[in-house]
């Protein structure tokens, strides 16, 4: 009898990951699906802003190459927590830039605000995989972030929940054929409070979200649910879709992530527990599946999905970014900048909750929302806005 021997397979080399962010919600999720298989991945480089003692124990722990710090007074606690290890230190943007510019094949970009723009920027440059969890990208420099990925044939893969189950369920071969896409949105801790009782919320209130563990700024966007409204923009880019064919369904199970409807009447829907995990893993092992720690969904024990549209006199914020996308140019940008500006003012309890979104408003009729064709106008019209939103966050300036 004949003896078959089979040749064995090649052995597929560890992905080089970079994480930009790694001490923020994504990247320690990222970090924690790294650790469950890490002869599957070799990090190249993490980044932080100032949590020193995390991003220490984060490169030590996965055998990260480079460790950059953002804040540069934080260098040499950097230096020190990393002696005798051979992991090298860095820090301020040079470093950051650094990290983006390493030779790794997959980066997630989960630094939070525009200050993750130039980093995502530079590793789109280099035609790298960049899983995106930085909304703002798109949102401040939709068009240039959209023509270096053509030009230089990166691949561009979303990591918020939201887009990630668009990009799960999304034809792009009939994107003509797409009718609507529908994002979900949990309605935050305040959906079925009163404009009184928002007016005297709490930064600890606004930041505990029901279903998602996220960090503060991010869960401030929720409560407000000016995060639905910069990942409306996010999704005109991604997908190619206009402004009048994206939708919002308020959804507070958070079990359904987002939804396509086609011309056919037929929606597809990706479905999930609300752990972040899920879509970061679809993100780290695309194009294959690769396991992931989440709990899995029971739909029987759930019993009911509910959904209902959003309200718009509440929640003024999802119909700002609409119109700063329809006004186009440096609108979205002007959108962004007001915000973090305003969030930041609230979580420091210098204005109250309602005031984030009249900040936004009067910051968008106050700034020209010029065009850009370069990084420069990008930064140029983020400062602009942010200058003029500061301007406003005395108590004269806005009502509730």
């Amino acid at each position: 009898m004949a003896v078959i021997v089979k040749k064995a397979a090649a052995a597929t080399p560890p992905k080089r990951v970079t994480i930009l962010g790694s001490t923020g919600s994504v990247g320690r999720n990222t970090i924690d699906l790294i650790e469950r298989d890490p002869d599957s991945y070799d990090v190249e480089a993490l980044t932080a802003n100032g949590s020193v003692d995390v991003l220490a124990s984060q490169a030590k722990r996965v055998g990260a190459r480079l460790a950059v710090v953002g804040d540069e007074t934080c260098f040499q606690a950097l230096k020190d927590a990393l002696a005798g290890t051979g992991i090298e230190a860095a820090a301020g943007a040079t470093g950051i830039a650094e990290a983006a510019s390493r030779p790794a094949d997959w980066v997630m970009a989960a630094i939070v605000g525009a200050a993750g723009l130039a980093p995502t920027l530079t590793a789109v440059r280099r035609g790298a995989v960049v899983a995106l969890a930085n909304k703002e990208c798109l949102v401040c420099a939709g068009p240039l972030m959209m023509a270096e990925i053509e030009r230089s044939r990166a691949t561009l893969l979303p990591v918020d929940s939201e887009h990630s189950a668009i990009f799960q369920v999304f034809d792009f071969d009939q994107r003509d054929r797409v009718a609507r896409v529908i994002l979900t949105a949990s309605g935050g801790p305040f959906w079925g409070e009163t404009r009184k009782t928002m007016a005297g919320a709490t930064p600890a209130q606004a930041v505990a979200h029901p279903n998602w563990s996220m960090g503060a700024k991010i869960s401030v966007d929720s409560a407000t649910m000016m995060n639905k409204g910069l990942e409306l923009i996010e999704a005109h880019y991604l997908f190619e879709m206009p402004e009048e064919k994206l939708d919002v369904l308020v959804h507070p199970q958070s079990i359904v992530h987002s939804l396509v409807e086609y011309v056919d009447g037929s929606v597809l829907a990706q479905l999930g527990s609300p752990d972040m995990r899920t879509p970061i893993a679809y993100a780290l092992g695309w194009p294959r599946r690769i396991p992931a720690p989440t709990p899995r969904l029971d739909l029987a024990k759930i019993g009911a999905l509910t959904f209902e549209a959003p309200d718009p006199a509440r929640f003024p914020a999802i119909e700002l970014a609409r119109a700063a996308l329809r006004d186009g140019d440096a609108a979205p940008t002007v959108l962004n900048a007001a915000n973090e500006v305003a969030v930041q003012a609230f979580l420091e309890k210098r204005i109250g909750f309602l005031h984030i979104a009249r900040i936004v408003e009067e910051t968008l009729t106050r700034t020209v929302a010029k065009s850009f064709s370069s990084l420069d106008d990008v930064y140029d019209a983020d400062r602009e806005a942010r200058a003029v939103a500061r301007a406003l966050l005395s108590a004269s300036a806005v009502s509730a």
